[in-house]
């Protein structure tokens, strides 16, 4: 019995004494997903990405916002979310802690404007994410006319764009036989 008091007192400690003191996480923990609302342009690839639906981002066309939410405790932590960003608004924080009281406390939600398209005025994309493109464009070497352009055909609905494209498409095609039949 000595023998194993003393093998016990020369190997010390062996838990840490958590809670009371914060415990050292190793490089690269994952812990609780943080999401800066004002980085976000709501594009839904973290939703996409996310494997057990944590992420989810809802709709509605009527009130012109588009809204994304996560309910955390759903989430693996696999950082899906946070590779497919573009932008670094989602990240894996050190933060483990998450008990709580009330389940719902568990969901986070930020709201996001929808552009209205520029010929039928239905909402139909994020604002946010139209501005992130347009400033890519204007990184770009294109001139500035073709960035003017290209913001108005950013802020046009797919289905106006279809009405637009098809009797162009036609003229094309027409074009196209009359160079046959030439040929």
């Amino acid at each position: 019995m000595l023998k194993l008091i003393k093998e016990v007192l020369k190997v010390g400690e062996a838990t840490l004494p958590y809670p009371f003191a914060p415990v050292e996480l190793a490089p690269g923990f994952r812990g609780k997903p943080q999401h800066d609302p004002a980085l976000c342009i709501a594009c839904a690839a973290c939703a996409i990405a996310c494997p057990p639906n944590a992420l989810s981002i809802t709709t509605d066309l009527d009130q012109g916002y588009q809204s994304w939410s996560i309910f955390v405790g759903r989430c693996i932590y696999c950082a899906r979310c946070e590779e497919v960003c573009p932008t670094g608004a989602i990240t894996l924080s050190p933060n483990f802690e998450m008990a709580v009281m009330n389940k719902e406390d568990l969901r986070e939600r930020a709201d996001y404007l929808l552009t209205a398209c520029r010929q039928c005025g239905i909402y139909f994309a994020p604002t946010k994410e139209i501005d992130y493109m347009f400033a890519l464009l204007q990184q770009s070497s294109v001139p500035a006319e073709s960035i003017e352009t290209a913001r108005a055909q950013l802020e046009i609905c797919p289905e106006c764009k279809r009405k637009i494209d098809i009797p162009k498409l036609t003229e094309q095609l027409k074009l196209v036989e009359l160079f046959k039949e030439a040929v």
